[in-house]
């Protein structure tokens, strides 16, 4: 069964860093794009982040760029976001998805998701 299982969320002081991790079993990602999204409490889901199969495309969101990084490990079939300089509002669920189409950042467009690790972000 295919599956992507997110790690890493936790709590962090404003100003500190995180990093998440997917992990992807039931089949290779390697031909397919990583994507994180968030949801904070009362909001919609969020576009954060997205890589291609190859790694040489990325995006991100505009609160975010310059201070999230994603990256991927295609022999590892993992991808992660590493984040730093944490705000307040970066809290959030924190959920990695995959698609065989890259440059699509909406969540209809994803073929799987993963069911999300918490990031809460506070002194």
């Amino acid at each position: 069964q295919v599956q992507l299982v997110e790690s890493g969320g936790g709590s962090v002081q404003p100003g500190g860093s995180l990093r998440l991790s997917c992990a992807a079993s039931g089949r290779t990602f390697s031909r397919d794009a990583f994507y994180w999204f968030r949801q904070a409490p009362g909001k919609e889901r969020e576009f954060v982040a997205a890589i291609s199969w190859t790694g040489f495309n990325t995006n991100y969101a505009g609160a975010v760029k310059g201070r999230f990084t994603i990256s991927r490990d295609n022999a590892k079939n993992t991808a992660s976001l590493h984040m730093n300089s944490l705000k307040s509002e970066d809290t959030a669920d924190y959920y990695c998805a995959a698609a065989s189409k890259y440059g699509v950042f909406f969540g209809d467009a994803m073929d799987y998701w993963g069911k999300g690790t918490l990031v809460h972000v506070a002194s």
